[in-house]
């Protein structure tokens, strides 16, 4: 096998959408950019709706007619009560700006080539079936990583700066010790793609659809061409209680909803039911001194806000800026990186707040009977669209809204407001 060195200004670990953006944007700038990816594009993946406010984006990135062409347009989010035995829709359109009323469903497979290839057409130079196993790092300088391909050749690679957006495989997080498990949210999820499902009409086809159920919540996620993409968050000890074969435990999971069993009534699966456990987790640190952890490779709390590609494309235009900076004034690395870190963590927790809460009685009654009181709803809209990295005022009405459930959740506590659950 051959052992060969090769140098570059940013080396990329990883394909997919943190990837791929953070690729084309660091190639546009004229740096040398090399991105390895273990995969071979186009290659299943879930995550498949994305936000409004990822469409600036997709456009900067000169890609969103092309993403127009596969995805389907997804103008609100919607969630519904077996408990409240009632629904509520929460159209983008009615944020606190309203100024991007809908986003799109896509299959992974078509967006993330897409992706992958724009920054392959923008000069970044990509090795697919390259899986990164090895590393140098000391005293938080990363000094070169080893990459095997298919056929087991292996290259040794050196940069001036260096960019994890391994996703959920998290190399650096945990070759690095770093990787923690989230201890306030633990969950599980098993999902698949069934065509015959019972669609919307007309501008509410691509709606978005949250069910929540006695073990957590189900996703109902329609694409372009027909395929409804279903899928089952719920307690990890509510997976683990499984003695039968994973497709008949799908089967068995849905039948404890009936508003999801109705619209798949007749529907097909394709192919086998996927699971995954260790859901939720959080790196210790997202950078070193010439590194950067960004999207998933970072942290991943739950898909139920949709918030896992938003939060990639966000940190890959953070962290383009940051390298092309600090490269350009080693001295002020440190400072750039910190601020970039703030950035991704005030993004992160805003929708982690809701995401460790969206089970709750609380929060439940609250969606299902939605007030604009001091703008909360529009707030919380605009969370559902990815507003948070704006100047948009969203955080006196977040406040409220806190406020309101904190109140709302003692008094159901104490029985003071009957608590609607089954």
């Amino acid at each position: 096998m051959n052992d060969t060195q090769q140098h570059c200004d940013v080396l990329i670990m990883g394909g997919g959408p943190a990837g791929s953006a953070a690729a084309a944007l660091l190639a546009k700038k004229g740096f040398n950019t090399v991105v390895l990816e273990k995969d071979h594009h186009p290659r299943f993946h879930i995550g498949e709706s994305l936000l409004p406010l990822s469409l600036p984006y997709l456009e900067k990135l000169g890609v969103l007619d092309a993403v127009d062409q596969i995805g389907l347009k997804k103008y609100a989010a919607e969630f519904h009560s077996v408990y409240h035995e009632k629904s509520t829709t929460f159209a983008f359109g009615e944020s606190l700006r309203g100024d991007y009323p809908y986003a799109y469903e896509v299959r992974r497979s078509e967006f993330d080539h897409l992706l992958l290839e724009n920054a392959r057409a923008k000069g970044a130079t990509v090795h697919e079936g390259w899986r990164v196993d090895a590393l140098e790092c000391h005293d938080r300088t990363l000094y070169s990583i080893s990459a095997r391909n298919d056929q087991g050749s292996r290259k040794t690679f050196s940069a001036r700066f260096y960019i994890d957006a391994t996703g959920r495989d998290t190399f650096m997080a945990d070759a690095l010790n770093l990787k923690e498990r989230n201890k306030r949210h633990k969950s599980a999820a098993m999902y698949a793609h069934y065509q015959g499902a019972q669609r919307s009409q007309g501008q509410e086809e691509g709606n978005i659809c949250v069910y929540w159920f006695d073990f957590g919540w189900f996703w109902m996620i329609p694409l372009k061409d027909g395929t409804m993409s279903v899928g089952a968050v719920c307690r990890p000890d509510y997976l683990k209680q499984r003695v039968i074969p994973l497709g008949d435990f799908m089967d068995q999971t849905i039948a404890l909803n009936p508003l999801v069993s109705k619209r798949l009534e007749g529907a097909q699966r394709m192919g086998e039911v996927t699971a995954t456990g260790n859901y939720s987790y959080r790196s210790s640190e997202m950078s070193g001194s010439n590194y950067l952890l960004i999207g998933d490779a970072y942290a991943f709390i739950d898909p139920v806000f949709s918030s896992g590609v938003h939060l990639a494309l966000n940190s890959a235009f953070k962290a383009a800026d940051v390298i092309e900076a600090a490269l350009a004034q080693p001295h002020q690395a440190d400072t750039l990186i910190k601020s970039f870190e703030r950035e991704i963590d005030r993004g992160l927790g805003v929708f982690s707040w809701f995401i460790y809460r969206i089970t709750s009685p609380a929060i439940r009654d609250l969606f299902m009977h939605p007030r604009n009181i001091f703008k909360v709803k529009g707030a919380v809209i605009s969370v559902l669209a990815g507003d948070l990295f704006r100047d948009t005022r969203i955080g006196p009405s977040l406040w409220a809204f806190r406020a309101i459930y904190y109140i709302k959740s003692w008094l159901m506590r104490h029985g003071f407001v009957p608590s609607i659950s089954r």
